[in-house]
């Protein structure tokens, strides 16, 4: 007989009971507006110097609705599981002109632990999936787990680069790309001024005291748009290219002097099960690096053909093509004994563009390009 464990008649309770199935996701559902910063290093087709760096403040909106009924999947070496999941839709634009910039339909997905494959996440956390599609010709499948916090948010501490986060770096720093070993992501702190990936000199983008140009092609060069202020929240600008999270510690930083308590929910996700960082800033080849495996980390990337660029198997092309993304999002519930509580959302998110530079001597040099976002959010009323 089928298994009939889950009624192929699915109808949804009521709102209470919806918002509980969602388990440490309960909380994520509603709408989300707030500020942040996206950094993206991308190919310069016509420049002078093959690469742009953009630096936009931004606006974001986003916005989370519960799927009403489970999500069941069918399985013959197990009974079958039971997901519970959001869909949302992310609208990001340009803080200064409101330009588009980016929108993502996707969803979010609880997973109960399984014998078939065997998977459990620890104690007290929860197995999570986030699903997402891209307009420039992307789909990522990236999981990992939700874990309840207690403390602030996102600062460092003797534990972690990033409190409740997995990730040791959110940093900016283009790095080699090998068909033959893993790329190493550059650790917090680095500049890629001081980390010279010979035969290359530095790319002079990343550099703010050298004004941009047609040969250094960075924001606002070409646009209407207003000069970068020299420091955002008190955070200089050079060390907001160089680690755009500083942001998200500049607000809690500021929160804490106020007096504010912090309790919530870190998701961590990432595309891979394994990354590989540097230790050390402006770290080199052979320098130690550390391997970070994300809890419950899985899933993948698929690209349109254009941006796999018709190149062989293990090599790179010259159009900008998405090879892993992680991130940590914090669902914050801050509380202040003399003032009204609420609910804040931050998140960190690096996705890793590989594209040559082609004008590199005395070849085209394959890199790794981080394209950095980070938000600080509450929930509205909407």
């Amino acid at each position: 007989m089928p298994n009939e464990r889950i009624s192929s008649v699915r109808l949804t309770p009521d709102n209470e009971t919806v918002l509980q199935n969602l388990g440490l996701l309960k909380d994520f559902a509603g709408t989300w507006h707030g500020t942040g910063f996206n950094l993206i290093a991308r190919p310069d087709f016509e420049g002078n110097a093959n690469l742009y760096l953009q630096l936009n403040q931004t606006q974001e909106t986003l916005k989370l609705d519960p799927i009403g009924s489970s999500i069941p999947n069918r399985g013959f070496g197990q009974d079958d599981i039971e997901l519970f999941g959001l869909t949302y839709l992310q609208k990001i634009s340009d803080a200064a002109t409101g330009g588009a910039m980016h929108i993502e339909p996707g969803l979010w997905v609880t997973q109960p632990n399984t014998t078939y494959p065997a998977e459990a996440a620890p104690a007290g956390s929860q197995i999570v999936a986030r699903m997402g599609t891209i307009p420039h010709g992307n789909s990522l499948l990236a999981q990992g787990t939700a874990s309840a916090f207690a403390g602030p948010p996102v600062l460092k501490t003797p534990a972690a680069q990033y409190a409740f986060s997995q990730f040791p770096s959110f940093n900016s720093t283009p790095f080699k790309t090998l068909p033959t070993a893993p790329p190493v992501i550059n650790a917090a702190g680095s500049s890629e001024k001081g980390t010279v990936l010979a035969p290359l000199v530095p790319f002079s983008q990343y550099d703010l005291t050298i004004p941009e140009s047609a040969t250094n092609p960075r924001t606002p060069f070409g646009t209407t748009d207003p000069p970068l202020p020299a420091s955002i929240n008190g955070v200089a600008m050079q060390d907001v290219v160089n680690d755009p999270i500083t942001l998200l510690q500049a607000v809690i930083n500021q929160q804490v002097a106020d007096g504010h308590t912090f309790e919530g929910v870190a998701i961590n996700i990432a595309t891979q099960a394994n990354i590989t960082f540097f230790v050390n800033p402006n770290s080199q080849t052979g320098a130690p690096t550390v391997v970070v495996n994300p809890t419950n980390g899985a899933g993948g990337i698929e690209n349109i053909l254009f941006l796999e660029g018709g190149e062989p198997a293990g090599s790179l092309g010259p159009n900008a093509q998405t090879a892993l993304v992680y991130a940590t999002f914090w669902i914050e519930h801050v509380k202040h004994k003399d003032r009204f509580p609420f609910l804040q959302l931050q998140y960190a998110q690096m996705v890793i563009l590989n594209f040559e530079i082609l004008a590199a001597l005395p070849a085209p040099v394959n890199l790794g390009w981080p394209h950095i976002s980070v938000a600080t959010l509450r929930k509205t009323f909407s």
